[in-house]
């Protein structure tokens, strides 16, 4: 909890970043992803709160005053939840852009995985009105190691047959199937 400067009252920050993120919504700056909510629900304990993305990652050069070559060194905004990079955030907006596109040509839906306190989270999910869900996770690097596939591992166990694929999104250049079965599509290759 904080103390709000205008009122004097504790306000959380949660209640004080709401209003704004409403607005930035409205001006179509955030795209909200749903969470996923499976009919057959074999998870316990869903987070039920979407997840924001940028409509246009572009937008951040203008917006935050840092041209591609200072995100390219690492430059921008130090205040990014969890152990994530700015450029990785704005890897991670395209993606979810270019995805939710071509699942939407597809008659597919797309949201996102979290279980409540964060312990397992899944960065995109999409699903077809029959169920069958395509996992996938985003890493900003060329190079995958089993601890980036973790995540879609622990998905693909619960959902068994209903989980049709599970991929990697990454910047590299080629793609190819893991000998555990998940594919690693660089964001480049991608398409419907």
């Amino acid at each position: 909890m904080q103390r709000d400067k205008r009122t004097g009252r504790e306000a959380s920050y949660k209640t004080t970043t709401i209003p704004y993120r409403e607005v930035l919504r409205r001006l179509w700056i955030l795209d909200p992803i749903p969470a996923w909510a499976p009919t057959n629900n074999r998870l316990a304990r869903l987070n039920g709160a979407p997840k924001h993305q940028l409509v246009d990652p572009a937008l951040s050069e203008r917006l935050t005053g840092v041209n591609a070559q200072a995100f390219l060194r690492g430059g921008g905004p130090r205040t990014i939840p969890r152990d994530s990079t700015f450029l990785g955030a704005l890897f991670e907006s395209l993606t979810a852009l270019s995805v939710r596109v071509y699942a939407q040509a597809a008659t597919a839906q797309t949201s996102h995985c979290r279980t409540k306190g964060g312990k397992h989270e899944v960065d995109l999910i999409v699903h077809t009105p029959d169920g069958r869900v395509l996992a996938i996770e985003v890493k900003l690097s060329a190079s995958v190691e089993d601890a980036d596939v973790r995540r879609l591992h622990w998905l693909r166990e619960r959902l068994g047959d209903d989980c049709a694929d599970a991929i990697l999104i990454t910047t590299g250049r080629y793609a190819y199937r893991r000998p555990d079965g998940i594919g690693v599509v660089p964001l480049a290759l991608l398409g419907p």
